[in-house]
């Protein structure tokens, strides 16, 4: 998250990273807490992530999954593809993307919270594989070469921005031409209120950042890419108050598929 902002000026862009930040670092030490949302194996097989590639990922990683669907499915990725995952944590999606493309192939996961970082490196330097690559950075000014990339993935991360064209534009610039942009995230069917999306505590849960399904969408096509697919994820906030503003505003998972142009 950068200084640029198109959030309401009553929300201090800095008091937002910094709220994100403690948040993820959170999760990444100390994943079994209670948070407005669930995390780690259970929830990840529940979204559709395939156990067989679970059991080869660090179990402390998948401890701090806290993503909020299952894009794999539609990413299709492909031996020896290069891939970036916009707001990696703790690894999980790096290695299981790993997996899929194979040694001949590189996943790079970016983040901004030192602690999932040091957790990500720290795995991969145990028991992880040599095809992935975690680096310091914000997803709205990727230190990823242009067009260079097959597949952008991210996972429930995208929402947290305070600049969501930027991120797409950013997306765009780093793909190749007919490189795919793969993700889940979190958006409303009705506009929030400003008591929810002026509410920096609200962001950082994954509530306060969420924008109408239909902005969503046209902020990635603006950028050139094409959305090819949208579903639904089984997902569901877990605490009363994040329950509550579900309902009310009909805040959902969702997974999108686009390509490049």
């Amino acid at each position: 998250m950068n200084s640029t902002s198109t959030i309401p000026q009553t929300v201090d862009p800095m008091d937002l990273e910094k709220k994100v930040k403690q948040m993820y670092t959170d999760v990444a030490l100390h994943p079994h807490q209670e948070y407005h949302f669930e995390m780690g194996r259970q929830l990840a097989e529940h979204l559709g992530y395939q156990p067989a590639l679970l059991d080869a990922i660090p179990a402390a990683s998948i401890d701090s999954f806290a993503g909020v669907g299952h894009y794999f499915d539609m990413a299709s990725i492909q031996k020896g593809e290069h891939i970036v995952d916009l707001g990696c944590g703790s690894g999980m999606d790096v290695f299981y993307a790993s997996q899929l493309t194979g040694m001949s192939g590189e996943v790079i996961g970016v983040d901004m919270t030192d602690a999932q970082l040091n957790k990500s490196k720290k795995l991969k330097a145990s028991s992880a594989p040599s095809n992935t690559t975690f680096v310091k950075g914000h997803i709205e000014a990727l230190p990823i070469v242009s067009s260079s990339i097959d597949v952008v993935v991210s996972n429930g991360v995208i929402n947290l921005s305070s600049n969501k064209q930027r991120v797409f534009e950013e997306a765009a610039r780093v793909l190749r031409k007919g490189g795919r942009l793969v993700l889940s995230d979190i958006v409303s069917s009705s506009v929030l209120p400003t008591s929810i999306s002026c509410n920096s505590t609200y962001w950082a849960a994954c509530i306060g950042g969420a924008i109408t399904e239909s902005d969503y969408t046209q902020l990635i096509e603006a950028q050139g890419l094409e959305i090819m697919a949208i579903k639904e994820n089984p997902y569901a906030f877990i605490s009363k108050g994040a329950a509550g503003a579900t309902a009310e505003y009909g805040i959902k998972s969702i997974s999108v598929l686009a390509i490049k142009k």
